[in-house]
């Protein structure tokens, strides 16, 4: 079972080797490879009506008798795979997350590591994603991303999410199977609030480092007097918020 992440907002375009195998005349792919018994060999396949590229064969046995894959050098299978699972643990007061992203600054990464980090910042449209782990009655905090659209599919546990807009805020719950949509700048925040954890699989739409600000940064980031002004509160008052580090 997989979950795709594609970096498109239109209607998802996909070619698949079997349509354009019989998109093409035949007298052309007999020429194009080759085959012996040349164009009457290619008129032996025929089109399945259903998609092949999702539905494999009743009789696949018959058909394939040895699938083997050479495994290619690291340097190169690490452009594409990444260990996300047995990655580095990121914690936060609530939760933990674990990163397949780009990082400017590679200290502390395996060759493995920055190679991935490396592919991701050499191409347009990438993706960053991330496995977030809420605990029970945990919260991911008030926060919004500068330079990405944030995607998320529940895996396990429950939530009540907020979206924060002027004018506009949403509340709503989510479960397994659930996606949840951030589009840039849009402040969200994620509370846990199910017995188990709540898993969910993001992916943002960078294959820069994520730039994203956290309400408790940005509020303690601002001068006392300033939220004084904006509160109607005593300046003092906003001592008893810990300052940002």
């Amino acid at each position: 079972f997989f979950l795709l992440f594609f970096t498109t907002h239109e209607e998802l375009q996909t070619l698949d080797v079997d349509d354009a195998f019989f998109s093409t005349p035949e007298d052309i792919a007999a020429r194009a490879l080759k085959p012996q018994g040349g164009v009457n060999f290619i008129r032996t396949f025929k089109k399945q009506a259903e998609d092949q590229a999702v539905n494999l064969p009743p009789n696949l046995d018959e058909l394939v008798r040895n699938a083997t894959y050479v495994q290619s050098p690291d340097n190169l299978v690490w452009r594409y795979f990444y260990n996300l699972k047995g990655s580095a643990e990121y914690p936060f007061p609530g939760g933990v997350f674990q990163w397949a992203r780009y990082r400017r600054n590679g200290t502390g990464l395996n060759e493995t590591e920055k190679i991935f980090s490396e592919s991701l910042n050499k191409h347009e449209d990438t993706l960053t994603l991330a496995t977030l782990r809420i605990f029970s009655n945990g919260l991911g905090q008030p926060h919004f991303h500068f330079n990405a659209n944030e995607m998320g599919y529940v895996i396990s546990g429950c939530a009540q999410v907020g979206v924060i807009l002027s004018g506009a805020t949403a509340n709503f719950n989510i479960g397994i199977g659930d996606v949840i949509f951030f589009p840039v700048g849009t402040q969200h925040y994620i509370k846990s609030v199910c017995d188990e954890d709540l898993l969910l699989i993001l992916a943002y739409s960078t294959g820069n480092q994520l730039e994203t600000l956290r309400m408790n940064d940005y509020f303690r980031s601002t001068a006392d007097h300033i939220l004084a002004q904006l509160f109607f509160k005593e300046q003092a008052e906003f001592k008893k918020f810990p300052r940002a580090k």
